[in-house]
């Protein structure tokens, strides 16, 4: 956490499932990763690992971001 912290200067959470819940939880803010997360595997490229290079399998998740992003200013604009 104190390397995150000095090389970015984000604040990292660990978010924990309390261990007396049963069944579903929700928990702050993991809604968002998930979310995104789904977002990016409705890409075929992104969908399993067929990259053998780190950098490109970084470079289909800004193209499909940029993708996601135009696509909602589109939307707005037609508004």
């Amino acid at each position: 956490m104190q390397w995150v912290h000095d090389t970015f200067s984000w604040l990292l959470e660990l978010v924990k499932r309390p261990a007396e819940a049963k069944g579903f939880v929700l928990l702050p803010r993991r809604w968002v990763v998930e979310r995104t997360l789904a977002w990016l595997g409705r890409h075929r490229r992104l969908s399993k690992d067929y990259e053998e290079r780190t950098e490109t399998s970084e470079a289909m998740v800004h193209v499909a971001m940029i993708g996601l992003m135009l696509r909602r200013l589109g939307t707005a604009q037609a508004s």
